[in-house]
């Protein structure tokens, strides 16, 4: 079958490692079954992957991929939850958690073999290109808001780096659920379409806010982890799940963290309920993934490349 791979591990020239070509097809263990993938997104997960974070030179080749929808064995319409190990399903009860393209094959191919436990009906509002984008962005999203920042409608929450994956998500969703979001964006252009998607206001990184909000959405990192601290009200919520910009801030802000007693929360991906109730929010509130261009599987090196260099707004979709 026909697949997007990491063949080899580059941690400075990431894309030099990506294939594309014939794949085994997944073998199907007891409890796991197959999924024909008609989309899969595409998430900075996967070219950190071909930097070999997460993923050993020993686990070579490996189809990269988290994200997917597409139909089963019994002609349902379903999404594929990537975490793998999360509650015992399909693998050892003491199996540590992973993701796909960790451990298992993943999603950038025409089939992918995942826990039946990971799959989960597909609604018949998205198409399979809006659905595919919700595993593993807009869920980290969700859970970061919704779960991690407690935040309710009313509430004030900055997200960094509007136009990635997470951020954007965060805008829309953040802007259904009632609260008045902010945004940051290096470009003028990103700072526009945040506003249009819902952002009371985008402003340069590092600018004052309008007032001190109650939850900042943190994925930047060490770039914007200083502006983070000091846009939180006291005793307000940092929650953050990645940094694009590098892990280690030259000011921690220590002393503004226990003084006004913020609250900084990790968060990686979510739990299947979580993704249950982010695929019904958006059926119901007719929310849509922000997508920004959708490309055949043949054309996925564009796709790594638009995000290599930073220039999109939203999900960056591959077709099968």
């Amino acid at each position: 079958m026909f697949a997007a791979y990491a063949a080899r591990i580059d941690p400075e020239q990431p894309l030099d490692g990506l294939e594309l070509g014939e794949r085994p097809e997944p073998e199907v263990a007891p409890g796991w079954t197959a999924v024909n993938v008609k989309a899969a997104s595409l998430n900075h997960h996967d070219l950190w992957s071909l930097r070999g974070v997460g993923l050993s030179q020993e686990s070579l080749p490996m189809i990269l991929g988290c994200d997917a929808a597409g139909v089963d064995a019994d002609g349902n319409e379903v999404v594929v939850h990537s975490v793998i190990g999360q509650t015992g399903h399909g693998v050892g009860p003491r199996e540590p958690r992973s993701i796909l393209t960790e451990r298992y094959q993943g999603t950038f191919a025409e089939r992918v073999a995942v826990p039946v436990w990971n799959v989960l009906r597909k609604p018949k509002e998205l198409t399979f290109e809006e659905a595919a984008c919700l595993p593993t962005a807009w869920l980290t999203a969700y859970r970061m808001l919704f779960t991690n920042a407690g935040v309710r409608p009313g509430d004030s929450v900055l997200v960094q780096g509007a136009g990635g994956g997470v951020a954007t998500a965060a805008i829309v969703l953040g802007r259904a659920a009632g609260l008045r979001v902010y945004a940051t964006s290096r470009d003028a252009a990103k700072r526009a379409r945040a506003e249009e998607l819902g952002a009371l206001a985008a402003f340069e990184p590092g600018a004052r806010l309008p007032h001190r909000v109650d939850a900042v959405i943190e994925t930047v990192g060490a770039a914007t982890w200083s502006h983070s601290v000091k846009s939180l009200r006291p005793g307000g919520t940092l929650v953050i799940s990645g940094a694009t910009s590098g892990p280690s801030p030259k000011a921690a802000e220590l002393n503004r963290i226990f003084f006004l007693e913020l609250k900084v929360v990790g968060s990686t991906m979510g739990t299947k309920e979580e993704l249950e109730g982010l695929l019904d929010f958006c059926a119901t509130t007719g929310v849509r993934p922000v997508i920004d261009s959708v490309l055949p599987l043949d054309r996925a090196r564009e796709g790594f490349e638009k995000i290599a260099r930073g220039d999109l707004f939203g999900k960056v979709v591959l077709t099968v």
